[in-house]
């Protein structure tokens, strides 16, 4: 019995429902560690490959950072920029304390969008040389792609709503300034006495961290403050407990210049200068 063929080409609604299921279909593409990522979902298709790949961590460390230190802490210091309306401590991150990161999950402008005005203010760059765009593209892509696997923190969106709501937590600048502790070029501070200023808003273990500048003076440059998965303050790993956050951080330590204040050294809080960011003492 012969097979025969026709020779008329599908019709029009043949080729747009395929092209149509087509589309609808994951994009799946294997990895080099031959796991494998769903370009509209990130990093959920790893979960073949088990979840905890992405998802064992315990805790993140928030980290704030101060613009006055951060300019010290630049080998070009015509890069530093501080926008006029910022005043105080900024995001730096908001990082996962693992040493495998998803990587996997695009940031567009348009996740972020209705809270650009928000971010510009509380999360900016302070390089000329990178858009604020660009800094948020980084750190998801970096960090907060690795944080979706926790509900809260599943898109883009959430994971950055996530981090200026702790933003509005800790702002303890006011709780500095009732202390005493204020921005100076002249009057050095101990990181014990900082600690126990900032550990009603963020714990008993905040790293105090301090960058040198010229002079060779140890500056505040930014604070780490170390949470659980559920953002409550004071997470220590079971298996680590006894290691600081900055020695056990696989994925924030090249991103960052400092180092732990030294608790045996005075350190300098020298103020923001938006005209001289880089020389603020003059």
């Amino acid at each position: 019995m012969k097979m025969c063929c026709s020779l008329l080409p599908p019709s029009p609604l043949v080729i747009v429902s395929t092209a149509l299921l087509l589309l609808m279909q994951p994009v799946v593409m294997a990895t080099a560690g031959g796991g494998w990522e769903d370009a509209q979902h990130g990093c959920q298709g790893s979960e073949l490959q088990g979840k905890e790949l992405f998802c064992s961590w315990e805790c993140l460390v928030f980290t704030l950072q101060w613009p006055g230190g951060f300019c010290q802490s630049l080998n070009n210091e015509s890069q530093c920029r501080i926008p006029v309306s910022v005043n105080g401590w900024t995001i730096h991150g908001l990082w996962p304390q693992t040493r495998t990161s998803c990587r996997c999950w695009p940031l567009f402008h348009s996740d972020v969008q209705e809270l650009e005005e928000e971010l510009s203010e509380q999360w900016p760059s302070l390089l000329k040389s990178k858009t604020s765009f660009t800094f948020w593209k980084e750190e998801w892509k970096k960090h907060g792609s690795t944080a979706a696997c926790v509900e809260g923190m599943n898109s883009p969106l959430r994971y950055f709503q996530i981090c200026l709501k702790l933003r509005a937590q800790m702002e303890f600048q006011r709780l500095l300034e009732d202390a005493g502790i204020t921005p100076s070029c002249d009057q050095p501070y101990q990181v014990e006495d900082v600690q126990k200023v900032l550990a009603p808003l963020v714990g008993q273990h905040p790293e105090i961290q301090c960058i040198k500048d010229e002079q060779d003076r140890q500056v505040w440059f930014q604070v780490k403050i170390p949470l659980s998965r559920n953002l409550t303050t004071g997470c220590v790993p079971h298996a680590e407990a006894g290691r600081r956050f900055s020695e056990r951080s696989g994925l924030d330590s090249s991103s960052s210049p400092g180092h732990p204040c030294p608790r045996d050294q005075p350190f300098y809080f020298v103020p923001i200068n938006h005209q001289r960011p880089c020389r603020p003492c003059g």
